[in-house]
C-alpha cells in the first residue's frame, strides 16, 4: 500500500487528530487552529482545509472497508429518509440510509426529490449493501415507486409507512445539521456529497451508543475506536 503521507513534513498523527477533529466536531477551520496551537500545534486553518479535503475520503474509505468485512447488511432492517440542503440559494436533497442500530449505510446528493433519483439512491446502497427483507420510509411517494422499478416489493409489506417508525433515520440527520451550520453552508452539490459521505464514516467509526452500556464498557470501546484511527492509512 502507498504511503498516502509520503510528501507531507506533518507527521500522520498530527494529520489524523486535525481531520478527526473537523470533520467529528461542529468546529470550524479556525476554531480548529486554534485548540491545536493550544496543544503546540502551530497549522494554519487553510492547512485544516486542505487536509481534509486530501485525507477524509481515505480515512473514510478504510473505514467502510472494515465495516463491511466485519458486519452483515444484507439482513437488517433499513430507514430512509432525506433532508433538505441550500446550495446557493437553491434547495437540494440528501438522502439517507440507516440500519436500525443507527449505522450510516450511505448518503446521497441529489437536486430532486422524484422516482428517479430515489431509484438511483436504491440501486447505490443495495448494489453495496445486497437487499434488506424490510425498509422503512416516510410517505413520499417516489420511494415506493422506485422500490416497485427495482423489484424489491413483491409485496407492500416490504415497505413500511407510519409515525414515529421512521424516526431512526431522521434523528441521523441532527449531527449533520450542526455540522453544515459550523462550515456556513456548501459550494456545490459535489462538496456536499463528499463531505457528507466522510462525515457518515467518521460517525460510524466513533458512534458507541454510550447510552446503552456502562462506564467501563464505554471506556474501552472508546480507547478500542481511538487506537483503530491512530492505525488507518499507515
Amino acid at each position: 500500500m502507498i504511503n498516502p503521507f509520503r510528501f507531507f513534513n506533518s507527521s500522520p498523527e498530527i494529520i489524523r487528530l486535525t481531520v478527526m477533529m473537523y470533520i467529528r466536531y461542529p468546529l470550524s477551520p479556525r476554531q480548529v487552529e486554534d485548540l491545536l496551537f493550544e496543544r503546540g500545534i502551530d497549522i494554519r486553518h487553510e492547512t485544516v482545509r486542505f487536509w481534509w479535503n486530501r485525507f477524509g475520503p481515505v480515512f473514510a474509505a478504510e473505514i467502510r472497508k472494515r465495516r463491511i468485512y466485519h458486519r452483515s447488511y444484507s439482513h437488517w432492517r433499513w430507514h430512509l429518509d432525506e433532508v433538505f440542503v441550500r446550495i446557493n440559494g437553491e434547495r437540494h436533497y440528501l438522502r439517507r440510509a440507516v440500519d436500525h442500530e443507527g449505522e450510516v449505510l450511505e448518503v446521497f446528493a441529489t437536486k430532486r426529490r422524484d422516482r428517479r433519483a430515489a431509484l438511483k439512491f436504491l440501486k447505490r446502497v443495495m448494489k453495496r449493501y445486497g437487499r434488506p427483507p424490510s425498509i422503512e420510509t416516510d410517505r413520499l411517494g417516489s420511494y415506493r415507486s422506485a422500490m416497485t422499478i427495482i423489484g424489491n416489493m413483491a409485496n407492500q409489506a416490504n415497505q413500511v409507512c407510519g409515525r414515529r417508525l421512521n424516526n431512526r433515520a431522521e434523528n441521523s440527520h441532527q449531527p449533520f445539521r450542526r455540522r453544515e451550520r459550523a462550515m456556513a453552508k456548501f459550494k456545490d452539490i459535489k462538496t456536499l456529497q463528499k463531505f457528507a459521505s466522510v462525515h457518515a464514516s467518521i460517525r460510524n467509526h466513533f458512534n458507541l451508543q454510550r447510552h446503552l452500556d456502562h462506564r467501563g464498557v464505554f471506556k474501552q470501546n472508546r480507547s478500542a475506536a481511538l487506537a483503530e484511527w491512530r492505525l488507518l492509512a499507515p
